[in-house]
């Protein structure tokens, strides 16, 4: 294991993630600035060009603890120093990649009203120049048990309300959707 940055949700936009931010980062040594998400991407990133090896960061935490926003500030300071920030949303073009899966694999956690039950494992490739050429994310379901079981205040996937809700639609009829247990389906 390498660097370790603890990071907290602040639960709300704060100035430390703009532009500046990132060239203020960008060229510094680890431990010459405050942690922060940026210090963590430009260590990998100055590694990766120095060594020419393959780098890894990963982002773990509990359901509403930031993973997917942190990961998306890395990208964003990947495109940034790469010279590709101009030329693409590199971190939104990541995440969008996989709408569908994110729709079904989302449940309702003590924590996090929508709350991605997907791990991810985003790969970022760079040319001979160290700029982005292009991106790959692969999803996998943490919480296969949730199928069957939800702790109290928790609930199943999304998906499996919205389908009992319209199990009643003439195009689900061969789902044999037609005993939903009349399970109460919320509004967002």
């Amino acid at each position: 294991s390498g660097i370790v940055l603890v990071a907290i949700n602040p639960y709300e936009q704060l100035p430390i993630y703009e532009q500046d931010v990132i060239y203020a980062y960008s060229g510094q040594n680890m431990g010459d600035m405050d942690p922060h998400i940026f210090a963590v991407a430009e260590e990998a990133y100055k590694q990766m060009a120095r060594d020419e090896k393959n780098q890894s960061i990963i982002v773990s935490g509990e359901s509403g603890a930031g993973k997917t926003v942190s990961a998306k500030y890395a990208m964003r300071f990947f495109a940034t120093v790469g010279g590709s920030s101009s030329e693409t949303n590199i971190e939104a073009k990541v995440l969008a990649s996989s709408p569908i899966m994110e729709a079904i694999g989302n449940a309702k956690t003590t924590r996090n009203d929508n709350s991605s039950r997907f791990g991810k494992y985003i790969q970022i490739g760079f040319d001979k120049r160290y700029h982005i050429i292009g991106a790959n994310m692969r999803t996998y379901l943490l919480e296969k048990s949730r199928v069957v079981f939800q702790a109290e205040d928790e609930r199943n996937y999304h998906i499996f309300y919205q389908l009992c809700a319209s199990s009643s639609l003439p195009e689900f009829k061969d789902l044999g959707l037609s005993k939903c247990w009349h399970i109460p389906v919320p509004c967002w």
